[in-house]
């Protein structure tokens, strides 16, 4: 989806999903403290401000990409990780700013980077506990990457999924996804999407106004 299309779009977006705010309606206890305490947490971490600026002393070496995530977007992803506490961490897509902030929410993590599937090396036998899976123009790239780390997940293992309703091709497949039978709950936050993979807990979607 065109960048300015989707920011047009946005206000509709947020009015059409108003209702799926703040928790509102939700029984699950996991799911009502990952709404509130993380999504939704506003609390102003010391790590911003580190990351803020090595964000900015990184930009002049690299490509327009860098910092194509919206501030939500990367500081959401440190909150994930941080709550998640993985051991593993598998970034597939364009490298960008994330990155940093990946690291960050949990530092030394094993942490592995892939812009294409040739780059995509994983140690045999180790799980996939965090997965940041964000190339929505590449459906193809994200469905494959999505199959080899999801047969390495775990109980802790978490997926987030950028752009799954920016093309009818990444809705379809976030819906594929969303059915795979190693998923467990999932959230829908329009720009992203994450899916636990713990089984423990009954199967649920959760739309969540981001």
């Amino acid at each position: 989806m065109n960048r300015i299309l989707l920011t047009l779009k946005r206000p509709f977006i947020w009015l059409y999903r108003f209702r799926h705010r703040c928790g509102y309606g939700v029984h699950s206890p996991f799911a009502f403290n990952l709404i509130t305490h993380v999504i939704y947490e506003s609390t102003a971490y010391y790590k911003y401000e580190e990351l803020v600026k090595a964000q900015k002393q990184l930009e002049l070496e690299k490509d327009k990409y860098w910092k194509y995530e919206s501030k939500k977007v990367k500081r959401l992803l440190f909150r994930l990780v941080n709550y998640a506490q993985p051991e593993t961490i598998v970034d597939a897509g364009t490298l960008a700013a994330s990155a940093l902030y990946l690291k960050a929410g949990k530092e030394g993590a094993d942490y592995t980077s892939a812009s294409d599937l040739s780059e995509l090396f994983l140690e045999s036998g180790v799980p996939v506990d965090f997965l940041y899976l964000h190339d929505y123009r590449r459906p193809g790239f994200v469905e494959e990457v999505f199959r080899i780390c999801a047969a390495r997940t775990g109980g802790k293992s978490v997926f987030v999924i950028e752009g799954i309703r920016y093309t009818p091709q990444m809705f379809a497949l976030w819906k594929r996804m969303k059915q795979d039978g190693r998923a467990g709950i999932t959230f829908d936050l329009y720009d992203l999407g994450i899916i636990f993979f713990d089984k423990t807990k009954i199967k649920q979607d959760y739309i969540v106004n981001f």
